[in-house]
């Protein structure tokens, strides 16, 4: 069963289908794209006892938890007890994403190079230091928001308007009760994902992801609007200083916290002058960069969850297409702000049948025998080649064949980013 209604669950649900020991697949709630490779359940994400409950009575054998919220609840924890094999972190090691403020004490303490930050639980002491700062600053609400709660406030009344908005008016709810303000880092970001398993980790894959909503990295944060694989600022020399820098002395920490952490790591980087700094770490498989890894993955995926759970990392062979990976999102209109849903969608079909060309629902249902749109993310178009160049031309062919109303999306993904 995999928990969630995304295009990474989508991607999940697509990659454990083609494994030759899964005989039968939920989603739980799924979407427009799920159901024609599993079984949808209408249980929501986050309603952790019925979604124990249907594993029980059903025999599920294994539960992959997709979105964040869950594993803050603690949906690990309840399906261990409850003697159910399930592939996360617990809810003490998924703090590592639930808590932003957690997640700097850690790296502080262990020396994980990250942003100089302070954290604040009063608006009016965040204000003021904001007043003796100098801009552009980033903004970060503690808790989770979805992938909208960092704010790059480049002069003193964005900054004001947004710890405002955070701590006062609550608009991420209690996730902005305490914010971090830390330095902006400049630098390009890349994305890693590791298989963790106790005190041993093997990388999975790498993503540049693009964050912005337009074109030119312009605009408000969204959950990602695009992503490239294998991260084109990724080398050797780097991997061996993310092990060095980063995953040992996570390890480490988390160590001498008695927690293990068992699922997988999602660290969020930025490639600076200085070397590797981590931005943020996540706890589960990232959205849009699962949309892009996973189809270079050659490897059957179920095993490698399963060998994780164990703690057999050792025994795990990750056979990786050389290929590159493009994904382009496609959103709604006005997305991450408001926007409407029950477009219909056309061409999907048409896309699908291109040669390297994948189509991963997010946003969209089935409504009247019609597949229409039904989230602010929609659709996620992956297209693999031996080249980005090839990879992104394939991509946008494939956009251009589907269309529904107010379809909005980057023209620049997998481009490299210019930044001041």
């Amino acid at each position: 069963m995999v928990i969630g209604s995304g295009g990474r669950e989508h991607a999940l649900a697509w990659k454990l289908a083609k494994s030759t020991e899964a005989k039968r697949i939920f989603c739980a709630p799924g979407n427009a794209g799920t159901e024609s490779i599993a079984e949808n359940i209408q249980i929501a994400a986050n309603d952790l006892p019925e979604l124990a409950r249907f594993a029980k009575e059903n025999r599920i054998d294994l539960t992959v938890i997709g979105p964040d919220d869950p594993l803050a609840l603690g949906i690990v924890d309840l399906f261990e007890a409850e003697g159910l094999r399930v592939f996360g972190p617990s809810k003490s090691a998924a703090r590592l994403e639930a808590s932003k403020i957690f997640a700097k004490e850690i790296m502080s303490a262990e020396g994980i190079p990250t942003a100089a930050a302070r954290t604040f639980s009063s608006s009016d002491a965040a204000l003021r230091y904001c007043d003796d700062i100098g801009m552009p600053a980033v903004i970060k609400a503690d808790g989770l928001a979805l992938g909208k709660g960092v704010i790059i406030a480049q002069d003193q009344e964005t900054a004001h308007q947004t710890i405002h908005a955070m701590m006062n008016e609550q608009v991420f709810g209690d996730a902005g009760k305490r914010i971090v303000i830390e330095e902006r880092l400049n630098g390009s970001e890349c994305s890693v994902h590791a298989l963790l398993s106790g005190k041993s980790f093997r990388m999975l894959g790498t993503a540049r992801d693009h964050k912005r909503a337009f074109d030119g990295d312009c605009g408000p944060n969204t959950g990602g609007m695009g992503a490239v694989s294998p991260a084109d600022n990724w080398n050797a020399d780097r991997e061996k200083e993310f092990t060095v820098r980063i995953m040992r002395p996570l390890l480490v920490a988390l160590a001498k916290r008695g927690t293990e952490f068992r699922g997988l790591l999602f660290p969020g980087l930025i490639v600076t002058e200085t070397g590797l700094h981590v931005l943020e770490f996540n706890c589960r498989f990232g959205d849009p960069e699962t949309q892009v890894i996973l189809p270079r993955i050659r490897t059957d995926l179920l095993p490698l969850l399963n060998a994780t759970i164990d703690g057999r990392l050792q025994d795990l062979d990750i056979q990786l297409d050389q290929r590159v990976s493009v994904t382009v999102v496609l959103a709604s209109a006005g997305y991450p702000g408001k926007y409407e849903t029950g477009k219909p969608i056309s061409g999907l079909q048409d896309a699908e049948n291109m040669a390297d060309v994948h189509i991963f629902h997010a946003g969209t249902k089935r409504q009247n025998g019609e597949i229409v749109s039904a989230g602010g993310r929609v659709l996620a178009v992956t297209a693999l080649a031996d080249t980005v160049n090839r990879a992104r031309a394939q991509a946008y062919a494939a956009v251009d064949r589907i269309h529904f109303e107010g379809r909005q999306f980057r023209r620049d993904i997998a481009l490299p980013v210019q930044r001041e």
